[in-house]
């Protein structure tokens, strides 16, 4: 298993550049734990929603980092 996140901005377009890590983790709890420690900083990158995957399977999408 590869989980991995894709960043959305505000559009939905997906956010590329400037954001880290570009590389996978190895678990489901490794990836989120790395979120809720970045969701910060992430957002003042650009990214509004994040998406998690495991390989090309959407384990859940589009989630919003702001607590709206």
């Amino acid at each position: 298993m590869t989980w991995h996140w894709r960043y959305e901005n505000a559009n939905g377009g997906e956010v590329t550049e400037g954001v880290l890590p570009s590389d996978m983790f190895p678990s489901q709890a490794d990836a989120e734990s790395w979120l809720g420690e970045s969701w910060r900083e992430l957002l003042e990158s650009g990214v509004e929603k994040v998406t998690l995957l495991d390989g090309d399977r959407v384990e859940y999408e589009k989630m919003s980092l702001r607590s709206e």
